[in-house]
């Protein structure tokens, strides 16, 4: 028999193994990770359902160029966890030749079966991406600035 426990720390192990593999192929076996109704939470969406998952990481693809996950740590507790992760991309829209790194965090509950019901990510937008960007980051960083003094 599976412990609870056990069940929870496999099933974050297929999370992380599946962010740190992420392709747009590897979109299909969502489904084997998330419940069909999974809610799914970031700075910019707020959805529910798996078909709206799956877009909002394929529109990742899209958007970014070379997008990937490296997960650093990971806490676990009962039927949820706790992972934090450094988000590496190049912008695809603005030809940057340098990697960007978004830092960030992911709070995932996960049902009996083991499967994701609740995925939450937490980092700072404004200090993450909007200063990376030309023209806004320059606005970003002055605002900052202001702020500050």
């Amino acid at each position: 028999m599976t412990s609870p426990h056990s069940l929870t720390d496999n099933a974050v192990t297929r999370v992380v193994t599946f962010f740190e593999t992420l392709t747009p192929t590897s979109l299909a076996s969502l489904p084997a990770l998330y419940a069909r109704d999974a809610r799914f939470k970031d700075p910019f969406n707020d959805v529910t359902g798996l078909p709206a998952i799956t877009q909002i990481f394929g529109h990742m693809f899209e958007a970014l160029e070379s997008p990937r996950f490296v997960v650093r740590e990971r806490i676990v507790q009962g039927s949820q966890c706790f992972l934090t992760w450094e988000f590496r991309f190049r912008f695809r829209r603005f030809k940057r030749d340098e990697e960007q790194v978004i830092l960030g965090g992911s709070h995932l509950v996960f049902d009996e079966a083991g499967l994701v019901t609740l995925h939450r990510d937490y980092w700072d937008a404004a200090e993450e991406l909007y200063e990376k960007l030309p023209v806004v980051g320059g606005v970003m960083r002055w605002l900052k600035r202001r702020a500050n003094s």
